[in-house]
């Protein structure tokens, strides 16, 4: 594997302390390295290399907010499934990294192929993502479900 300088890196091999470390940075990413030390038993220097390590090798991609739902009335949220013909389910992919609105992606199993994460400001805005992905080539038919509120 080689970075984007071409430069050869080394395979990083996670262990139940990184994957314990990454679990508790996603139920809360501001947590200090001396907490993280002393919920793993290891010393602050290893959490920090550990942490390093992550994003050096790409585990973690980078720390963002959650912000209560009650704060994001002025969003709409939805998941889509979509079905793709045949084998163009790469180009169908290329093609829906560039909607800024796919907050994320994921392969899936089934009667669909792809579940991708939607979040627009308005209903227009969505109603303009929904027409986007739908007349993507390879897009055969798709699902999208609003998500009204978390329980």
């Amino acid at each position: 594997m080689t970075n984007e300088k071409g430069v050869k890196k080394r395979v990083y091999l996670y262990d139940s302390v990184d994957k314990e470390l990454i679990a508790m940075l996603r139920t809360d990413a501001r947590t200090s390295i001396s907490t993280l030390a002393k919920l793993l038993h290891v010393s602050r220097g290893t959490v920090q290399n550990r942490l390093d390590r992550l994003i050096d090798s790409n585990a973690i991609l980078g720390f963002t907010i959650r912000a209560h739902d009650e704060l994001e009335t002025d969003v709409v949220k939805a998941i889509m499934m979509i079905e793709v013909i045949g084998k163009s389910t790469t180009q169908v992919i290329d093609k829906l990294r560039g909607i800024p609105q796919l907050q994320k992606l994921h392969t899936t199993n089934g009667t669909w192929d792809l579940v991708a994460e939607i979040i627009t400001s308005s209903l227009l805005e969505f109603d303009l993502v929904l027409r986007d992905v739908r007349t993507i080539d390879g897009v055969l038919n798709s699902e999208t479900s609003i998500l009204l509120r978390s329980v």
